[in-house]
């Protein structure tokens, strides 16, 4: 079972390499570990869980976060709509590519967070706020899907990190609270 302290920190030089793509289909080993990586997401959301294993909430854990450079992420975002639960994304990717994005862009407004940064960063994030990914799942079999808005954000955060990309570096350094005209800030 994976726990905080299985988590890289920034500074390990894993997090800022470009990890190497997953054979397919993946390896057993690799297929266990998406399945763990998912678990630990769906722990970290249950309070008892979290407060008894002292897990920070997550939802997204890329491979090179647990110091294995493979392009392995894993995503759990529940759906906001109790009446719609299908309508969240709870998914291993193997070797995923964002294949097109939108020209609008969106942010958090409170700023993002990473499983891999113990400290506040202050600043927005910009990405944009639709894409389209394909990604293999645990059989080899290719997947396209279109997010939008909270879960396109996330699931490109978790992309950052299989190409050695940090969340912070993307925040306007000069002034990281300034946001362009246009871009979507989803509260």
């Amino acid at each position: 079972m994976i726990t905080m302290d299985d988590i890289i920190r920034e500074g390990h030089p894993t997090l800022r390499a470009v990890a190497k793509e997953v054979p397919l289909p993946p390896t057993a080993e690799e297929v266990e570990l998406g399945k763990e990586m998912l678990q630990f997401l769906k722990n970290s959301q249950d309070p008892v869980k979290a407060e008894e294993l002292h897990l920070r909430g997550g939802v997204g854990l890329a491979a090179p976060q647990l110091d294995i450079s493979k392009r392995i992420i894993a995503v759990h975002v529940p759906s906001v709509d109790p009446e719609k639960p299908e309508n969240g994304i709870s998914t291993v990717m193997y070797n995923p590519k964002v294949l097109s994005h939108s020209v609008q862009e969106a942010c958090l407004g409170e700023g993002e967070g990473c499983l891999s940064v113990d400290r506040e960063v202050p600043g927005y994030v910009v990405r944009a706020a639709r894409i389209t990914v394909s990604y293999f799942d645990e059989t080899g079999e290719k997947h396209k899907i279109r997010l939008k808005n909270y879960e396109a954000i996330v699931v490109q955060h978790e992309i950052d990190h299989i190409n050695g990309i940090m969340f912070y570096d993307h925040i306007d350094e000069k002034n990281p609270l300034h946001l362009k005209d246009g871009v979507l800030v989803i509260e």
